[in-house]
């Protein structure tokens, strides 16, 4: 065995200590306020207690402040938990309670499940605990021991884990002043630097292991951050996040909905479908001119995708059918027994038609692109309204291209993607390389040639914008056939999107056998460019009316302007600017009803109606309106012209505008 450790530090410096130095003595030796900071210590990135003996490896001395430390004031929160509902309620068996994104959950058996009232009980209790400040310490125990304390304490499930973990690792017990539980670790020094910037959110079902054959569990969620400040924050954003929820406004605004005989598809009302072929008109004016859009059926032979690959990698996502005459003739020699499967994605009809006579270098790049209806099997808990469902629009497109253009073309579609994102209002954007995965098809030689092109495409991104846009490296996270982009969006409260992606394949022209003729009048085998920008066109919709709190664009509204008159006087005035500002194309409802303006007016902002044009007797008279807008208490006095001048310009989608400006500038030049 060693007699001594190497340890490097953030700074570069290497020291060495005796074999058994722990984390503790390493931060004492460098300073004493450093000592009272520190809550673990990391070692090549792996958080370890602060009292285990240091290895090999690089160091760092982990503070409460640090980014790291979050994942353990979230741990020892849970501990926390556990304990103050023992101590509430004696008897409670505790089971597992796991660190999760935003803070952690500990499930609980008990005759009588939580509520939500008992939850600032418990939080009262954690508090008080906390201020006890006992130190986490740690023993290792045999498993006999294990067993016989947790099965006389009646800890059933305890019991069970401790069976679970496997014979070679170390069976550890935490202990925080009297209480103790199994678990894993790491923990920080003591119960006091959790903290009280913490807040239990919510109690749910669960069964034990999550099958639903075992006893069920009440479930108690929390939040925990490093600071007050922090969890405001993230509150905030949760609330908001309530506001702005997608489902609870496609009702408020009749857009959508879901039903149990359609699980995971969307039923498009009136108003929505017409925000869906605003967003698909956009889309296709984008591509128009650089893309020829096709069209690939929905429903293919197996074997195709057996060909593909996906009936082998994917199969568990897709949905298989049969003629149902086949089903209910199984004896019929005529019948078409094939198996047939709904496209999960357009990928391989796309190779189809690029095969579809022969193609020339010459005729390269050749960019397909399609607003595919797929569909994809999600498990039912998995649905989520627009941003999860089973059957979808992609704005999918391949670009068939050599080698040569691979560079070009993966630029061409950053700047569309960025283009794309900054017309709606997003500006911070982090783009990430996702490198080769474990399990990959192509040799190495494909994968260090096709990472070489796009990491120097990366490079250019950053520079090219100044550094406005963000990226980063996600090793091991490519697809199975090439490395890709992905495009990440942050939206109006913060919370981060995944959309757009780019992605090289050197795996399906290979498998249909797709070629090209080059210049010397040979095959050569294209490369294929996947890309999407909105990824799927409902969730991206989602999105979208989160991002704008369904306060949409002018362009992108489902009615975009409400005329409500005051007076029946007005009415036939009423009608006559609806009409002008349907000639110009507007979507215009009218309001007539006999009823006060005010309360036309907060039933039309219920439905998000961005625009109220308000006329009485005097507008009629002077042929003015009253411009109401969403959101805002003031009107604002336009002649009719003006206002319709205003509104027109206002709900022209911008890369109408850009269209036009250009034109406008080249007639000037002229």
């Amino acid at each position: 065995m060693s007699q001594s450790v190497s340890l490097t530090f953030p700074d570069g410096y290497v020291r060495v200590y005796d074999a058994g130095t722990t984390g503790r003595d390493v931060a004492e030796g460098i300073s004493k306020s450093l000592v009272k900071k520190a809550v673990a210590v990391a070692i090549d990135g792996v958080l370890r207690d602060l009292s285990d003996p240091v290895i090999d490896g690089r160091i760092e001395i982990v503070t409460r402040t640090d980014p790291k430390a979050l994942e353990l004031i979230r741990h020892d929160a849970a501990h926390v938990m556990a304990e103050a509902v023992q101590e509430l309620w004696p008897g409670t068996q505790v089971t597992i309670g796991p660190v999760i994104e935003n803070g952690f959950y500990y499930d609980f058996a008990r005759n009588e499940p939580f509520t939500p009232d008992d939850l600032p009980k418990i939080e009262a209790k954690m508090k008080e605990i906390i201020g006890r400040n006992k130190p986490f310490t740690k023993q290792i125990w045999s498993r006999d021991q294990a067993r016989q304390v947790f099965a006389d304490k009646g800890e059933a499930y305890k019991v069970e884990l401790v069976d679970a973990i496997p014979a070679d690792q170390d069976l550890k017990i935490y202990y925080q002043g009297d209480w103790f539980d199994l678990c894993r670790g790491p923990h920080m020094a003591s119960t006091g630097q959790i903290g009280t910037a913490f807040k239990l959110m919510k109690v749910a079902g669960a069964y034990w292991r999550g099958d639903s054959n075992n006893a069920m569990l009440t479930r108690i969620y929390g939040t925990a951050w490093a600071t007050q400040e922090e969890l405001d924050q993230y509150l905030h954003v949760l609330a908001e996040a309530e506001k702005r929820d997608h489902r609870r406004l496609g009702r408020e605004m009749d857009l959508f909905h879901f039903q149990e005989e359609g699980p995971g598809v969307v039923f498009w009302h009136g108003k929505g479908w017409r925000m869906f072929q605003a967003l698909t008109s956009y889309m296709r004016r984008r591509l128009s001119g650089t893309y020829e859009e096709v069209n690939a059926p929905q429903v293919l032979d197996a074997s195709l995708w057996e060909t593909s690959g996906h009936w082998g990698w994917y199969q568990e996502n897709m949905f298989a059918v049969k003629s149902a005459y086949a089903f209910t003739h199984p004896k019929d020699e005529e019948a078409d027994n094939r198996v047939f499967a709904l496209k999960p994605m357009n990928c391989p009809g796309h190779v189809q038609i690029f095969k579809h006579g022969l193609k020339s270098y010459r005729e390269l790049p050749i960019r397909l692109a399609e607003f595919g209806l797929v569909h994809r099997y999600e498990a039912s808990g998995a649905l989520h309204g627009l941003m999860r469902v089973r059957g979808f629009t992609q704005d999918d497109a391949h670009v068939f291209c050599t080698d040569e253009q691979m560079a070009a073309e993966c630029l061409r579609i950053n700047d569309l993607i960025l283009s794309v994102y900054e017309d709606f209002g997003f500006k911070e954007v982090v783009v990430k390389l996702s490198t080769r995965p474990e399990k990959r098809v192509g040799t190495d030689a494909l994968w260090d040639r096709a990472e070489s092109v796009m990491m120097d495409v990366l490079k250019t991104i950053e520079e090219q914008s100044g550094g406005r846009i963000k990226t980063g490296i996600l090793p091991g996270e490519g697809a199975f056939y090439g490395p890709k982009f992905e495009y990440t969006l942050k939206d109006a409260i913060g919370r981060e999107w995944q959309c757009g992606t780019t992605q090289v394949d050197f795996n399906l022209p290979e498998r249909f056998g797709a070629f090209y003729i080059d210049a010397n009048s040979e095959k050569q085998q294209p490369v294929m460019i996947h890309r999407a920008i909105c990824g799927s066109m409902e969730r991206f919709l989602g999105i979208l009316i989160e991002n704008f709190a369904g306060h949409m664009p002018l362009w992108m509204a489902p009615t975009q302007i409400v005329v409500a008159t005051i007076t029946s006087d007005a009415d036939d005035y009423g009608r006559e600017v609806a009409e002008a500002l349907r000639e110009q194309g507007m979507v215009v409802e009218t309001d007539f009803r006999n009823e006060k303006i005010n309360y036309k007016i907060r039933e039309h902002s219920v439905t998000k109606v961005p625009v109220i044009i308000v006329c009485g007797r005097h507008e009629a008279e002077n042929r003015s309106v009253n411009i109401r807008r969403l959101g805002s208490q003031a009107q604002t006095p336009m002649s009719l012209d003006e206002a319709i001048v205003s509104l027109v310009d206002e709900a022209t989608p911008p890369d109408v505008k850009r269209r036009q400006a250009a034109i406008a500038a080249k007639k000037a030049r002229a």
